[in-house]
């Protein structure tokens, strides 16, 4: 059995090709349902962020599990395998933990230390196990990568500062409006986990005009907007909502652009016959985009994308980087001690047998003599027994340990099939 990871990442493909592969929150569990039944695999999870779409998964045989995760991406991409050649992710065993671990810590992303990712870790596994897909080596993967994640962010200062894609979009759009958003009409059209994001990293801009949250549930868009002391729209009432607009947020995990030259169209046109006025910011950061492309092309709007926001979050990192080192040492001793445990519970079944094989030698050898030493009263008896199980237990510690020590290793399986063996285990 080997433990792999099949992948796109931003950094490997265009945008276009990452948004095709990219998997909706709602079609997630029949995916990994669909990868679940493959006779080849034995366990999956299936990660798709903003940044990536992996497939983790146990299989029985390397190479046909390799093909047939490279195979499934090939297709939701729209193209062939060979296309896409070198640009896969492809790890296998102790490189999957070392890259799955970097990931939870935000330190793949395009924002270092980056906080939305350590939560779409873990809501990967817990849709796996809804769909009893995955299983104790992937469960226990993803379980100490989240803990891995943690632990670089409350050690290190990697999270300080501009950590999450809502706060880099925040910076970004006042950027283009003069370094501040003071006195703006915002509109955040989404209100899921980005859309929540963007009002929190808007709280710190007390100065807006005016926030407005569209969402296709105007009791959750309301909500949220009463954070910052803005107004929820339905989707209905969103083009009003639009045409005072200075800036647009837009992510709503939908499959197609939710908003197309014809709705922004009307808002450019009000600010293109206002002399002075500047153009209008629309941020997509959906993937698969939720902004038409040919938006782009209408005079008076500024439309920026996941790629302009790595940009933006690549000429903001140099604070960060100091601690990348600090957060990569953690991730290595993370690494280790995952490596650790999983030798340890490799070698813990022929352990387990030794000792209830010696327990029951122990037990029977005494109750098979105590006829014999009928005149030892209860109290003698006991002292009796509890000298015997402490000689076993000393002469176990020894052979127990190395076993543990050595276990993943072929010296380890020496050692336990020499144990089987004198032992008949």
């Amino acid at each position: 059995m080997s433990v792999i990871v099949v992948g796109l990442e931003q950094h490997q493909v265009p945008l276009d090709v990452l948004e095709r592969v990219a998997i909706s929150e709602e079609d997630l569990g029949k995916v990994v349902a669909g990868l679940r039944d493959r006779s080849n695999l034995a366990e999956i999870v299936v990660l798709s962020t903003c940044m990536r779409t992996e497939l983790y998964a146990v299989v029985e045989r390397f190479h046909d599990g390799v093909s047939d995760l490279q195979e499934f991406l090939a297709a939701m991409a729209g193209t062939s395998v060979d296309a896409l050649q070198d640009r896969w992710t492809v790890l296998f065993d102790d490189a999957v933990t070392e890259h799955l671990f970097e990931v939870a810590s935000g330190l793949r992303s395009s924002v270092l230390g980056e906080t939305e990712v350590l939560g779409q870790v873990r809501r990967a596994l817990e849709r796996a196990q809804a769909e009893h897909a995955s299983g104790p080596m992937l469960a226990g993967l993803f379980r100490h990568a989240v803990q891995a994640g943690r632990h670089v962010r409350s050690t290190t200062a990697i999270a300080q500062g501009t950590t999450s894609l809502s706060h880099v979009a925040v910076e970004l759009a006042a950027s283009k409006l003069g370094g501040s958003l003071a006195g703006r009409h915002v509109v955040v059209v989404g209100a899921g986990e980005m859309g929540e994001g963007m009002v929190e990293a808007l709280g710190g801009h007390g100065d807006l005009a005016q926030v407005v949250v569209a969402n296709r549930t105007i009791g959750r868009a309301s909500a949220l907007a009463a954070r910052v002391g803005g107004n929820g729209v339905g989707l209905d009432g969103l083009a009003d909502a639009l045409a005072p607009a200075d800036v647009v947020f837009v992510s709503t995990g939908a499959a197609l652009p939710v908003l197309d030259p014809a709705l922004l169209g009307a808002a450019s046109g009000v600010r293109a016959g206002t002399a002075g006025l500047a153009p209008l910011v629309v941020i997509d950061l959906g993937v698969p985009r939720n902004v038409d492309p040919a938006v782009a092309d209408i005079s008076g709007i500024d439309l920026l994308d996941m790629d302009d926001l790595t940009e933006h979050a690549e000429r903001a990192l140099a604070g960060r980087r100091a601690e990348l080192s600090a957060a990569q040492e953690i991730v290595r001793q993370e690494v280790e001690r995952y490596r650790s445990e999983e030798r340890a519970r490799g070698a813990a079944p022929v352990v387990s047998s030794l000792r209830a094989r010696v327990e029951e030698l122990r037990r029977s050898e005494l109750q098979r003599h105590r006829a014999r030493l009928a005149e030892l009263d209860e109290q003698q008896w006991q002292e009796v027994d509890s000298v015997v199980r402490d000689v076993l237990a000393k002469l176990l510690h020894h052979p127990t340990v190395a076993v543990k020590e050595a276990a993943g290793t072929p010296r380890g399986e020496r050692l336990v099939e020499a144990l089987r063996t004198l032992f008949d285990l």
